[in-house]
């Protein structure tokens, strides 16, 4: 198998694995009890939120457990959104934004809230001029991913977060899904941050929320005593420790692995340049993902294709609902493009052989079907 889908969700790492399997056995008291089991189990999230704290240098953040990305997401939009609708119901986001942005928002839309949609430059990152011309007395929030989960375009957050600090009364949100775990971002100038542990060799089902201390959610679950009044349910402890193994196994030697990915994705422009086919990539984006847009097959066609020699890459992101990728259209201008494009995603685990190989398949497979 030649598992080039990373972007979409990774294998967990088996250190990971096992401290789920220790912490589910050992440790069966609920965090929330007041007993001797439940006190321990207390103790051990501590421990891990305290190593998250230490691993991103967190020092005015609420960490805030999730399900995952989305819910963390729909946390920070809705729950701003809700919390400070007084203030005024403006949101700006760009059009390179996860599903699991534009849900919330459309939501929000549907109650009387504005969006606005901050251009983009010619390389792919947010106009600052233009965000200046959109934001108003009544801006309450503004969302740009870190890395956009299907080009892979890194935005200049921390710049972005430095001019946003001139208007007090509104707050800035990032998705982190794609960069964490791969590439270092200051979190600084940041007021919300989220993040999922299966996007960086941890198990699925568990994410984050990072928060100011100084801003107030609306809760969207609600009821019961947790490790945060923003988020109620018993505390997934196995998955909670599991998470910060995941997360500081991640960061170890990230220059290394960081290097190790972009060398192999030069090599596959390299090789991917020889055909008539268009690469959406450019210098700001991160080594991680290779978008490219066939022409003259459909990019359903090309997967099937290439999973026949179980090699496995994706359309657009998993969790996209749409036949054309919206990111895409925005880098590229281009309709067509967008109707065409394709996901390869790299991770340091990548070894030359599968690159090969799918070097290899890729030729034979548009040579048949183009």
């Amino acid at each position: 198998m030649t598992y080039l889908d990373y972007s979409a969700t990774t294998p967990v790492n088996d250190e990971v694995l096992d401290t789920f399997v220790k912490c589910s056995k050992e440790f069966i008291g609920n965090p929330n009890s007041l007993h001797k089991l439940g006190v321990e189990s207390k103790k051990i999230i501590d421990a891990a939120t305290s190593q998250i704290e230490n691993l991103l240098n967190l020092k005015d953040k609420e960490i805030i457990y999730t399900s995952g990305s989305s819910e963390s997401n729909n946390l920070a939009i809705k729950g701003i959104a809700l919390k400070y609708q007084n203030r005024g119901k403006h949101i700006i986001t760009t059009p390179l934004e996860h599903s699991s942005i534009y849900g919330p928002i459309s939501f929000l839309q549907n109650l009387g809230f504005e969006v606005d949609f901050v251009k983009l430059d010619e390389n792919g990152q947010v106009d600052l001029n233009n965000l200046k011309e959109l934001m108003r007395d009544d801006t309450i929030l503004v969302s740009i991913a870190s890395v956009n989960s299907e080009i892979g375009i890194m935005q200049p957050i921390d710049e972005i977060g430095k001019f946003l600090k001139n208007y007090p009364k509104c707050f800035f949100h990032s998705d982190f899904t794609q960069s964490m775990g791969k590439t270092s971002i200051s979190l600084e100038n940041v007021d919300l941050v989220s993040f999922s542990s299966h996007k960086f060799y941890g198990l699925k089902g568990i994410g984050v929320l990072l928060k100011s201390n100084n801003i107030k959610l609306e809760p969207i679950i609600h009821g019961g005593k947790s490790t945060s009044i923003y988020r109620s349910g018993t505390p997934a402890l196995p998955l909670i420790v599991s998470l910060s193994k995941a997360l500081r196994l991640s960061l170890n030697e990230l220059d290394k692995k960081y290097k190790r990915v972009d060398k192999l994705n030069k090599e596959l422009v390299k090789f991917l340049s020889e055909y008539d086919i268009s690469i959406n990539h450019n210098e700001y984006c991160i080594p991680h993902m290779l978008n490219i847009s066939l022409k003259g097959i459909k990019p359903e066609t090309f997967l099937h294709a290439l999973e026949e020699s179980e090699i496995y890459i994706s359309t657009q992101s998993a969790c996209s609902t749409s036949s054309s990728s919206r990111a895409v259209q925005a880098f590229t201008n281009d309709v067509e493009k967008a109707k065409s494009s394709i996901r390869i995603s790299l991770s340091y685990l990548t070894t030359d052989d599968e690159i090969e190989f799918f070097k290899q398949k890729f030729d034979e497979c548009i040579k048949r079907l183009g």
